[in-house]
This record gives structure tokens, sequence and C-alpha cells, in this order.
């Protein structure tokens, strides 16, 4: 335990006793400058030490050689416990605990070269997103404030939006299993598009129902239907609904209201 006084930034060590009970003269501890000695009163107080300060020796590099000398302010600004007490952070929480290295930190969403409105892709709350991209890739997703649904609110899973969109190992292709097939293959879009046009109009014929068996007009198709998703939203519903029912459709729903 270090024993010192506190007369000033300059003070020295006094009286040194280890655990062995062994004491160094001033002329031994004079090589070596305590930094806590510029405790005020209240400081020390704080620390449950109202008189002398336990304290951790430093020792002074030497300005003969043209090498600057450490003062005992300057070493206690680089320790959280002396700013925690001394200055306004006094819970810790702030500046009083950061160091250089979380000076230098910054929030990913200032780096962004735009922000794009979205819809979270998972539940059918149908909670807002800002989408914030930088050099065409997505660098993080907060929630969108501007939201009627979610006021700036998200989940944990539309919180972690961001590694599904990242994730190295998300299907960017579209993927097709032929028939009988035992592997996977990727198809261009635009192959993928026609493939399902095909299917619709092949479907809408085998399912077309003109009459019914009373010879009552029909005029629809009972061979698809529409389920919508959750990130769809009023406008979008709109359109799909026009679109089944000028096919002939009759199932047209959706699991969300957004």
């Amino acid at each position: 335990m270090t024993i010192v006084s506190r007369a000033g930034c300059g003070t020295v060590v006094r009286a040194a006793r280890c655990r062995t009970g062994d004491l160094v003269s001033d002329a031994e501890a004079s090589g070596f400058l305590v930094g806590p000695a510029v405790f005020n009163t209240d400081v020390a107080g704080y620390l449950g030490q109202a008189g002398s300060i336990p304290v951790r020796l430093r020792h002074i590099r030497s300005t003969s050689g043209g090498q600057n000398s450490m003062g005992a302010r300057t070493w206690l600004g680089e320790w959280p416990l002396f700013r925690q007490a001394t200055g306004s952070d006094p819970l810790g929480r702030g500046h009083a605990v950061e160091s250089p290295r979380t000076k230098a930190l910054g929030p990913r969403t200032d780096a962004a070269d735009e922000v794009v409105k979205s819809v979270c892709p998972y539940c059918a709350v149908g909670c807002g997103q800002n989408i914030y991209v930088r050099d065409g890739r997505v660098t993080q997703i907060e929630g969108d404030p501007d939201s009627p649904i979610s006021r700036g609110r998200l989940c944990p899973k539309g919180s972690a939006s961001t590694s599904l969109v990242t994730s190295p190992s998300r299907v960017t292709t579209v993927r097709y299993r032929r028939p009988y097939g035992t592997e996977w293959e990727d198809l261009d879009l635009d192959t993928a598009t026609d493939m399902i046009a095909d299917r619709v109009i092949e479907a809408r014929r085998k399912g077309w129902q003109d009459t019914d068996d009373e010879g009552r007009v029909l005029r629809r198709t009972l061979g698809f239907s529409s389920l919508g998703g959750a990130t769809l939203d009023n406008e979008e519903n709109y359109l799909i609904k026009k679109l089944f029912m000028a096919l002939g459709a009759i199932q047209v729903e959706n699991q969300a209201r957004i």
C-alpha cells in the first residue's frame, strides 16, 4: 500500500510500505510520481480514503534526453476511475469510461449513401424499416420512426434483418428442380418468369368453368388461387386482386392488412 500526501500535482511518495512491512526512504521513492495525489477531498472521500489515497507507482521519464515527462494529471486523464470521479459522468456510463478506440467508433448509419424505406419481412405486423446502403450493399437496418405501425421499434428478429440480407448462405438465384429430378439447378429470372406464366395459363385452362350443372354462368377457374404475404401493402394487394379477378380466380386472400 502506498501512502501519499495531497500537496498538489507534483507530489512524490513520502513513504511506501510493502506487504512485508518494509519501508523505503524518501530518496529511494523520489523517482516516482504519484498521480492520485491531485485528488481533492471529495474524490478521496468517494474512494473511501479521506486522508491518504492508495495508488500505483509510475516512474517519471527523464527530460534530459529530450523526452517529455508524463505529468500526474496527464496520467490520471487515462484512468477511467479518475474521470468518473472528477468529471460530469459519475455513474460511468458515458465519456468517463471511453477508451481511444471507442471514441473513434461511429454508427454505421453515418457512412450510408442512401436510406431506403422498407417493411420487415417476418411476421404480419408490418413494422417499418430504414435500410442503410453504402456502395450498393446493405450496411444497417433499423426501425423507421415514421411508420405509424411500429414508430421506430423492431423486435429481435426485425433488428437482426441485416444478417438475413447479408448472409453468405442467402439464395440469390432462382432454384428449380425438375419433375423426378434429384438436383437443383439455377435459372435466370426471365426463364423462370416465362415458366410461371406458362403454368398459370395452363392451370387456368384446365380449371376453367363456364357454367355449372344447372347452366348458370360462372366464368371462373379453380385452377389456382392467391395468398399474399405479410409485407404486401394495400396498394400491392389491390393490384394482385385486380390481376387474379381478371384471370377468373375466386380464391384471393392475404394474411396481413398493412
